[in-house]
């Protein structure tokens, strides 16, 4: 009779390591399998993330329902003072302010084709922890050439997009109506928004999570269309 598999404990691994690095001494791991997350930085927001952060060499789809602009815009801060490499592809012009002169990419292409074509390149290269594609949504063939860029050069990538087609990670965030905070004038009027809670919920394979987190609200100078690259939003 066949003696029955014996599971292998943690000195047998070791063992086995040790083994194969005799056997193979100039072998080297794959780095983008081995790798943790990419945090965001906000530890609430990594908290509910499998594994605490956005997945490499995988695709994660956003839902553009309130917030997630300001999140991953500070996910690519984040990155970057962490000694990473972030970009954003801005595909529809709508990105804006100080925050970007130093820190992470910010790619403006002139086309839907420009922004997939220069977002497959930055995946392919392998220097970016994390790439932010928003403005522009990735259809049928173009999302399978991004998920297989994306494969190849380790890094972590989010589209923002209601459509999760393809992708190993779902978030959605939506603004909590009744959660405004308010800068008070000295008569006690509202004046203007000081911050708003968003919910956020992660969905994976076997994997369902989500939280509360608080957004500071900012405000940027009118955008006037004496900037070409972006678009002239008065009156909107």
């Amino acid at each position: 009779m066949s003696q029955p598999a014996r599971r292998l404990d943690a000195t047998d691994l070791q063992d086995l390591r040790a083994m194969l690095a005799r056997q193979f001494p100039d072998a080297l791991p794959i780095a983008h399998r081995t790798r943790a997350q990419v945090a965001t930085g906000v530890g609430s927001l990594d908290g509910i993330l499998p594994g605490g952060g956005f997945p490499r060499a995988k695709m994660s789809a956003w839902a553009p329902q309130g917030g997630v602009t300001a999140i991953l815009r500070a996910a690519c801060q984040a990155v970057t003072r962490d000694g990473e490499r972030a970009a954003w592809i801005d595909g529809d012009g709508h990105v804006a302010g100080a925050q970007w002169d130093e820190g992470p990419l910010l790619v403006r292409p002139k086309t839907r084709r420009h922004a997939l074509r220069a977002a497959e390149e930055l995946l392919r290269c392998g220097g970016f922890a994390l790439l932010v594609i928003a403005g522009v949504e990735p259809q049928g063939t173009e999302t399978v050439r991004l998920t297989r860029a994306v494969r190849e050069g380790g890094s972590a990538l989010v589209v923002v997009t209601p459509h999760a087609s393809m992708s190993a990670l779902r978030i959605e965030s939506r603004l909590l109506p009744h959660s405004w905070r308010w800068r008070r004038t000295p008569f006690g009027d509202p004046a203007e928004a000081r911050d708003v809670r968003v919910r956020v919920r992660a969905r994976a394979l076997g994997w369902n999570a989500s939280t509360e987190l608080a957004i500071p609200v900012t405000t940027h100078e009118l955008r006037l269309s004496l900037d070409a690259e972006l678009a002239d939003r008065r009156g909107a």
